[in-house]
């Protein structure tokens, strides 16, 4: 089976063309205002578009295990006219030192990583790399949305190009799990949320799982 790298190698030109927005844009857009302005570490950043709301004022970087997510993600930052400083790491060692950033965001990157210890080892990677005081947001996929409920927590799921499908790794997490293994990284967790489009009064059924964290 391939791995995460290779899918999204793969996958990216496609990828970039369908994902050209961030899904997550109005919860972006309320980060940036909240936190004004700094360094802004994008984990998993893929082609960019979750760069968006903050190009006007932050000092922009970004980490992907993919290097054609990267390679476009030049393509992206160019086109929106942008300037962000990109690296190949994988988020459970991520080649930065500690306490470099003031925030940071990772939309749909935790949910493919396998093994609880390596969620672990990339969440304290995550907070080692933040300054104290230091806020993060990230998204992973429910394990409790309506689609999934007859399947287990680890599922494989397509991505067809014309040529070729292709099968992404995915762990589906609880909101109890993750806000339970955030607490373990040693993050404080400020608030849990489902996605802004979510309309129902109970959150646990949502698609994906939200918080906002701080590095105390």
């Amino acid at each position: 089976m391939a791995t995460i790298k290779e899918v999204f190698d793969q996958i990216a030109p496609s990828w970039y063309n369908f994902r050209h927005h961030s899904i997550f844009r109005r919860e972006l857009e309320a980060l940036a205002a909240r936190w004004g302005e700094g360094r802004l570490l994008n984990l998993g950043c893929a082609h960019g578009p979750d760069f968006l709301p903050f190009k006007p004022v932050f000092e922009l970087h970004g980490a992907d295990l993919s290097t054609e997510m990267l390679r476009f993600a030049r393509k992206y930052s160019s086109k929106y006219d942008f300037r962000v400083h990109l690296t190949a790491a994988d988020v459970r060692s991520l080649p930065y030192c500690d306490n470099t950033f003031d925030f940071a965001v990772s939309v749909a990157t935790y949910h493919h990583v396998k093994g609880k210890a390596d969620k672990l080892a990339a969440l304290r990677e995550l907070k080692r790399v933040l300054k104290s005081g230091g806020e993060a947001f990230i998204t992973v996929w429910n394990r409790w949305q309506p689609r999934f409920w007859f399947k287990g927590r680890e599922v494989a799921v397509p991505w067809r190009t014309r040529e070729k499908t292709f099968y992404r790794y995915y762990y589906l997490f609880t909101y109890f799990e993750l806000e339970s293994l955030v607490n373990e990284a040693g993050l404080e967790m400020i608030k849990s949320f489902p996605e802004h489009d979510y309309r129902f009064p109970i959150k646990y059924f949502s698609r994906n799982i939200c918080l906002l964290l701080r590095k105390a």
